[in-house]
């Protein structure tokens, strides 16, 4: 039986610069990002584009949370900051 807890264990990690341009679906940027961090913006907003295309924004994120979401895409209309990818 898999263990749970390894299957959110992130794989690798990386600082995102949000950007309307840069793509993490195509296999350039590392591939999809399976979470981010919220390291700053006390609080912000953190506009993705999912995996599934879909634009969606979280509003107010705490400094600290971990959004458990695959994107494709962080936009520039993210106010939150020091955001790290996470990738599984």
């Amino acid at each position: 039986m898999a263990n749970p807890v390894q299957s959110l264990t992130p794989r690798s990690a990386f600082a995102i610069t949000p950007s309307d341009t840069t793509l993490y679906s195509d296999g350039s940027n590392g591939g999809q990002i399976s979470g981010i961090y919220v390291g700053g913006g006390a609080p912000g907003n953190v506009v993705v584009v999912t995996a599934n295309g879909e634009t969606v924004t979280f509003t107010t994120v705490p400094i600290g949370t971990i959004l458990p979401i695959t994107v494709q895409k962080v936009t520039a209309a993210t106010t939150a900051t020091l955001l790290i990818g996470l990738r599984s």
